[in-house]
């Protein structure tokens, strides 16, 4: 073997010092190395969130059945207790408001009473006074026209008529039903009223003018569910003493 020149073994050290250095740097882990590479990592996104699929940093993986789009909020559970306060004692109108209540989610059985008082007050003193027009608001076509018809006969004999009402005691539901996107409610109202009614010559001919009567009347409310009109109207009356 030929002997080594001065220049060859400086290099020599060099090379080997340099070897030493790239060592002691790459084969050290620092912790923020980069994840083994995973093949399965960059499947084509079709495929992402299917079970058994790998999921990609921060991608949600939704559950079996979970929709895309929030979904409304289901329907309140049917409980026959919260009616309770609101109907007529044996009144089986349960069935008949939980299917008006899943139509509308509006309805209110304490608003609907609310409401039905004042209709029942507005049409008694319209009747009396033969207003027309308020009944024509508050009445179906057919119950308006037989309200008419007795205004008219009323008139004809040359009578008149005055109702008061002192007070309207209770106002419960007797029945409801859902007929074909139309909500009936029946209310039995219990009232008390001084009503009569004068002859030509101002003489009272029918109820009395001092004495307070007690009025049982079971009426009929309508409304169409799918109608953006919050009004009810009068079906049907049946009154009682």
């Amino acid at each position: 073997m030929p002997p080594m020149d001065a220049t060859t073994i400086v290099f020599a050290v060099i090379a080997i010092f340099v070897i030493w250095k790239l060592y002691s740097v790459l084969g050290t882990r620092t912790g923020a190395e980069p994840p083994p590479f995973d093949p399965n990592l960059h499947r084509d996104s079709a495929g992402a969130g299917a079970p058994g699929a790998p999921r990609a940093p921060g991608q949600v993986i939704r559950l079996p059945g979970a929709a895309h789009e929030p979904q409304a909020a289901p329907p309140p559970l049917a409980d026959p207790q919260r009616w309770k306060d609101f109907l007529e004692p044996g009144a089986k109108a349960v069935p008949g408001l939980e299917a008006i209540a899943a139509a509308d989610r509006s309805f209110d059985p304490g608003n609907f009473l609310n409401g039905a008082k004042i209709a029942y007050e507005a049409i008694v003193v319209a009747f009396a006074k033969g207003d027309r027009d308020t009944l024509a608001s508050l009445l179906a076509t057919d119950v308006l026209d037989s309200f008419s018809k007795a205004i008219n006969d009323r008139i004809a004999r040359g009578e008149t008529m005055e109702t008061k009402i002192v007070a309207i005691e209770q106002a419960r539901i007797d029945d409801a039903r859902l007929v074909g996107g139309v909500a009936q409610v029946a209310v039995r109202f219990v009232a008390k009223l001084i009503s009569f009614t004068r002859d030509k010559a101002g003489k009272v001919v029918e109820g009395s003018a001092d004495a307070i009567a007690d009025h049982l009347d079971l009426w009929t409310f309508a409304r169409d569910v799918s109608s953006r009109n919050p009004n009810w109207r009068l079906i049907a009356t049946d009154s009682g003493h």
